[in-house]
């Protein structure tokens, strides 16, 4: 049998169907020179469906529809019921919002709470090298190789009294991660039970806290 016999080529085409909603800064225009920050929010586990408006219940989009202004491109994707977030199906979304819109892409961040929050560790520890920086809140433990967040800067939060994912969770990650010298910010509300997104989304600081992370060298997708 000749070598050539033993070469095969192929191509797998799979459809992904995963709802989003976008919202825009105000002064989003196509053809700005730089492009935008972009900051993809993963839901919990409440709000899985078909339907973007229960979205607005809560997290970022709550904050949001209740008109507070970002300089981000927000993208809030769906996950459909009785599934979790899928890091793949994610990154597949970024690539489409990238081609989509005008964006700075050294300035990519993702934040998610409670699954959604497992679900940022997920895409981190996927492709790392796509991010400026991380936002989990209230995050399941989820193990990943720590070389993936060597270079990504981490600000994790948590309740201490969370009655769902409870703070060992978020404790565990960060023992491993700082282990293995990477960057990681912990802040824990000491009366907060599960919901410690509310008072993390309503604070400013954390966007310029995004915003002050940029990475030096950008791969394209």
């Amino acid at each position: 049998m000749k070598s050539d016999d033993l070469k095969f080529s192929g191509q797998l085409n799979i459809s992904i169907e995963l709802p989003y909603r976008v919202y825009l800064p105000n002064d989003y225009v196509d053809n700005h020179a730089s492009g935008f920050p972009l900051l993809l929010f993963l839901h919990g586990a409440g709000e899985r469906g078909s339907d973007l408006t229960a979205l607005a219940k809560t997290g970022l989009p709550k904050e949001l529809e209740q008109g507070t202004q970002l300089p981000f491109i927000t993208v809030c994707p769906q996950c459909p019921v009785k599934e979790a977030w899928d890091e793949h199906k994610l990154l597949a979304l970024l690539d489409k919002i990238i081609a989509d819109y005008n964006i700075d892409l050294s300035r990519i961040y993702v934040t998610g709470l409670s699954m959604g929050g497992r679900g940022t560790w997920q895409l981190a520890n996927l492709a790392g090298n796509r991010f400026a920086a991380i936002l989990p809140i209230c995050p399941p433990f989820f193990w990943v190789n720590p070389d993936n967040f060597k270079n990504l800067p981490v600000w994790c939060f948590h309740g201490v009294m969370d009655s769902v994912v409870p703070i060992t969770d978020s404790v565990k990650m960060i023992r491993l991660l700082r282990a293995a010298g990477c960057e990681v910010n912990f802040t824990t509300y000491a009366n907060a039970d599960h919901d410690s997104w509310s008072e993390t989304y309503s604070n400013p600081a954390i966007y310029d806290w995004l915003l002050s992370h940029q990475r030096p060298q950008v791969d394209e997708p």
